[in-house]
């Protein structure tokens, strides 16, 4: 097996992983009472996850692995397990909101609203960079940034309406 091939299994394994996880989360949190915001644009964002990933077994999985990119990547990761970490069981892939419950402010939220999804931009564009595909990564920004725009401003009404700001 490449070393191309190995990486791509392990982002698919971990990706499978959290598509587990999040909807473990997400029928907890919806036990709880919690509420699902804007579903539609959802099958948009793993169709383009899918695709994404689905092009690097096609094109990738035998390319020469460029180090710095590598590097980059695994940082990345470091910073997901961090997210992962801070949300705990509030962690989902879908616009969820438990009202009045306290917005994260611990962790990366102390310092960005959206650390997910900036690590997300960063896996989207610097895997492909990985693997040499330059205009792969590009492309797929491109797309990945329509539909982050789309979500994060439905997270912000949702959030906005529903969660409770703490004081202090």
């Amino acid at each position: 097996m490449t070393a191309g091939a190995v990486l791509l299994a392990f982002v698919t394994a971990e990706r499978l992983a959290e598509l587990w996880l999040a909807r473990r989360n997400t029928a907890a949190l919806m036990a709880q009472g919690a509420i699902e915001f804007a579903p539609r644009h959802y099958p948009a964002i793993v169709l383009l996850h899918a695709a994404w990933l689905a092009g690097l077994w096609g094109l990738g999985w035998n390319a020469e692995l460029q180090t710095l990119w590598l590097i980059v990547f695994f940082a990345l990761q470091a910073l997901r397990i961090w997210v992962l970490a801070t949300l705990g069981r509030r962690w989902t892939t879908r616009i969820i909101v438990l009202p009045n419950a306290p917005l994260v402010a611990r962790g990366p939220y102390r310092l960005l609203s959206h650390p997910n999804y900036c690590v997300v931009v960063g896996e989207i564009a610097v895997l492909p960079l990985a693997f040499g595909l330059t205009w792969y990564a590009l492309v797929f920004s491109i797309a990945n940034a329509v539909v982050l725009t789309i979500r994060i401003r439905a997270e912000r009404r949702a959030l906005d309406r529903w969660a409770h700001v703490p004081s202090g």
